[in-house]
Formats: structure tokens, sequence, C-alpha cells
């Protein structure tokens, strides 16, 4: 039985990206991409799992973690996104759903024989993870779930993909140790504009932890402390991937490290992603550089 400190869970997507400029790329994205990039880059050991039509295998080629660390359950179909950019900042967005990877199942970790500290739902869409996938994994170890996965729905009529409250909110927050939302997806599930006033009510529903990204800033609250850290990226040529990445730095400092000191680590090594497009390459030694440079108030308080 193989260990890892954080087991990341789910689809790598092929994703068409149309920017404001109306100019076109195909990259491989998914929350499980970015985010096994930026915990692998500080050096923590972590597993991706991943459901992908045998065809599309070429996908797995991205990853940047070790290919013993990557852990793939066939599927009958993969997921393929379009995304038509309208701000130079990536901010807004129209998506849709070109394909649609099956749902991981409640028996695809015992087969694979491998246990985590945390279990990291990274879905993209409403269906990829069923609600009795992450009691499991409650029971195994910690779990942390970035909401995006249970408030974004396709239409399977024509792709198209629209946010709505997460209908099981309440049942399921109390089997969640570390919850990711942005703030409009705060405001989706609370009703609350501000920030600290929604995670405090994600909080009283049962989340242990909660994690609110934001353009300018990251909010941690542990149900005592609030903390905040600010984003301080140079530019943005990088934005897609900013949550995924900060989630998933964030959740594994905390194995070891205070909430102050993992969300400054969690949003030092955002802001030095967000800088150059694709995945985390970069490493500790690289964000610790970073973060004399440009989080040396941060340090010094």
């Amino acid at each position: 039985m193989k260990h890892y400190e954080s087991v990341i869970i789910g689809h790598i997507s092929e994703d068409n990206n149309i920017d404001h400029e109306d100019h076109a790329m195909t990259i491989c994205g998914g929350a499980v991409l970015y985010s096994s990039a930026s915990a692998a880059a500080l050096g923590h050991k972590v597993a991706a799992v991943t459901r992908l039509a045998e065809k599309d295998f070429d996908r797995l080629s991205q990853f940047t973690l070790d290919k013993d660390d990557i852990y793939v359950i066939k599927s009958e179909n993969s997921t393929t996104m379009r995304n038509k950019y309208f701000t130079a900042d990536k901010e807004r967005r129209l998506s849709s759903c070109l394909s649609i990877g099956d749902p991981f199942a409640c028996d695809d970790i015992d087969k694979l024989s491998i246990t985590g500290d945390i279990y990291h739902f990274a879905g993209l869409v409403y269906g990829d993870f069923p609600n009795e996938l992450i009691k499991k994994c409650a029971k195994l170890g910690k779990v942390a779930v970035d909401v995006q996965t249970c408030l974004r729905h396709v239409d399977r009529k024509d792709g198209s993909m629209y946010f709505e409250d997460w209908a099981d909110k309440k049942e399921m927050l109390p089997y969640i140790d570390f919850l990711k939302t942005d703030a409009a997806e705060a405001e989706i599930m609370t009703g609350l504009t501000d920030r600290l006033e929604a995670a405090k009510t994600l909080h009283s529903w049962g989340a242990k932890e909660i994690l609110i990204t934001h353009n300018t800033e990251v909010l941690a609250f542990d149900g005592k402390n609030a903390y905040t850290c600010p984003i301080r990226a140079r530019n943005l040529s990088g934005r897609t991937g900013r949550g995924d990445t900060t989630f998933a730095a964030y959740i594994t400092e905390r194995l070891q490290k205070s909430v102050p000191e993992a969300l400054l680590n969690a949003t030092a090594i955002v802001s030095l992603k967000m800088e150059t497009p694709g995945v985390f390459k970069g490493t500790r030694e690289d964000v610790e550089a970073y973060k004399k440079e440009f989080y040396g108030d941060f340090l010094k308080a």
C-alpha cells in the first residue's frame, strides 16, 4: 500500500481556450493537473488519480509528477472544455463542456491500493464525485473539496455550464476538513458578498477550514481566526489555474504549518505561477526567493 500526503482526484481535461482578442489555443487543464503541480513543487508527496478514455492517454504527459504517482482509471469518455475569455485578466469567461468524463466511483480508491493524509477532490463539474465517495474518504483521512465541482452544472443538451447552489451542502460540509471557494462561489452558497462572513457561515454549517480566493487576495478561516494575504503577481499571463494552485499548496502545507504560514506560502506560489502560463514548474527555493522579494512585510510580522 503506497502512502501519500495528498491523493488528488479529478479529470484532466482538454481545454479549447479563446482569449479576449479571439486567439485560440488548445491545452490540457483541469484542477487535478494544476493542483498536483503546485503541491509537488513544494516537495510534498502527492498522487494524481484521473479518469480518461484510452485514446486520450497522451494527456498524461502534461503532469509534472513521476509516472508512478499518476493513477489512471479507464473511462468511456474524457472531459473536454471550451473557454471564451472576455477580458485580458481572464476574470470573465463563458465556459461550455464538449464532453464529460465518467464519474469517479466509491471503489476506485480501493482498487488503486493507495492511502493519503488528505483526499483532495479536484473536480470540474457537478456529478464528478458521488457524495458517498466523499463520506468514505472522510473515514480514511482529511477531506479537501474545491466547491467548483459541487456548483458548476452542465446542460446535457448544449453543453453550456451554469452555477447553482449545492443542494446537499448542509449534509456534506461536516465531512470536509478543507473547503475552497472563490468569492462568487461563496456568494452562491451563502448569499453573502462579504467574504469573511461567508467563510464564517460555511464554517457554521460544518466545514472545518475555509479558503476563499479573490483576484486581490486569499482569505483563510479556521473557525476562530481569519487571515488574508495579498496576491502580488506582476502580470496575469498565467491566471488560469489560480484557485487550484493555491488550494493544493495550502492544504499540503497545513499538514505541518500554521494557517498564516501555509497561507503565505500558497499565496506566494500562486503569485509566482500567475506570471507564467501553464502549471507551476518551479521549486520551493523559487517560492522562498519570491517571498523574500515581494512578501518581506509578512516575513517580518
